[in-house]
């Protein structure tokens, strides 16, 4: 089952099932408050009407809904942050800690779709993607499905102090989710394939693959550290974290294109 959110010719944003809209009245939201099952029984006998194919494609969530994100969860990333930062040795720490770090990513508003445009900071001169595996998790704190991300990161802002992160991590068209949610069980997600290309010029300067499966933590324990002092009633979005990163040399520019597939999911976006 895959679900996409569609601008329809009047205006109003809808959601889609396997490409048939879903009826008006029917958000995001009111799915994820109910368990996992309860959602895959409801969307199985819900009414689908005309198909998508003259709407316009957003990014799968709500205004509301806020988007989280973990970090150093590969050994690829340890070992980058290390390189890059000042203080290299509390990467050492959090990766080896029980505790992962965690940090707000996004609101539902800021969050760029599939075929939107991610930003570069006009303060930063070493700007990479980071392709990642985005839990949709119901407000029981079930991961429900997934969809790609890209984590867009200011690698030197963030080098010079980690106490940068929020800068480095979260501004406006960093954040970018797509193109809809994959209902699935945690099972289905513990080895799923992550790819990015960058095209400069419609030719590929980068590209890299790693799975899901070489993360260090588990999914639900990042989950389950997410919502120890938090409730989400209406759901929530969780990033992963990237073990793909782009060498030192490397630092996207205006008029790039990101792609990136995880899983069934695809999402591409021009840089500005």
């Amino acid at each position: 089952m895959l679900l996409t959110r569609h601008l329809t010719p009047d205006n109003s944003p809808r959601w889609a099932l396997d490409g048939r809209l879903l009826p008006r009245d029917l958000t995001l939201s009111m799915l994820l408050e109910l368990p996992h099952a309860a959602i895959i029984k409801l969307l199985e006998v819900i009414p689908a009407t005309e198909a998508t194919s003259v709407t316009q494609l957003l990014a799968p969530l709500e205004p509301a809904h806020e988007v989280w994100a973990s970090g150093v969860t590969y050994l690829r990333s340890r070992d980058a942050r290390k390189a890059e930062s000042t203080a290299g040795d509390v990467y050492d720490k959090v990766y080896e800690a029980e505790r992962p770090e965690l940090f707000m990513k996004a609101a539902g508003w800021r969050v760029v779709g599939d075929g939107g445009r991610v930003r570069l900071r006009k303060d930063s001169r070493w700007n990479v993607p980071e392709p990642e595996l985005v839990l949709v998790i119901n407000c029981d704190l079930e991961i429900v499905g997934y969809c790609a991300g890209n984590d867009v990161s200011s690698r030197d802002i963030e080098g010079a102090n980690p106490l940068y992160l929020p800068q480095a991590k979260i501004y406006d068209g960093s954040c970018a989710l797509g193109s809809g949610i994959v209902l699935a069980g945690v099972e289905e997600l513990r080895d799923l394939s992550v790819n990015v290309r960058v095209l400069r010029g419609g030719e590929e300067i980068f590209a890299g693959e790693t799975r899901t499966s070489q993360m260090k933590r588990r999914l639900e324990d990042l989950v389950a550290f997410l919502g120890r002092e938090m409730t989400f009633p209406h759901g929530a979005f969780l990033m992963t974290g990237t073990g793909i990163v782009p060498p030192d040399s490397f630092s996207l520019q205006s008029g790039d294109t990101v792609e990136i597939i995880v899983g069934e999911c695809r999402l591409t976006n021009r840089v500005e």
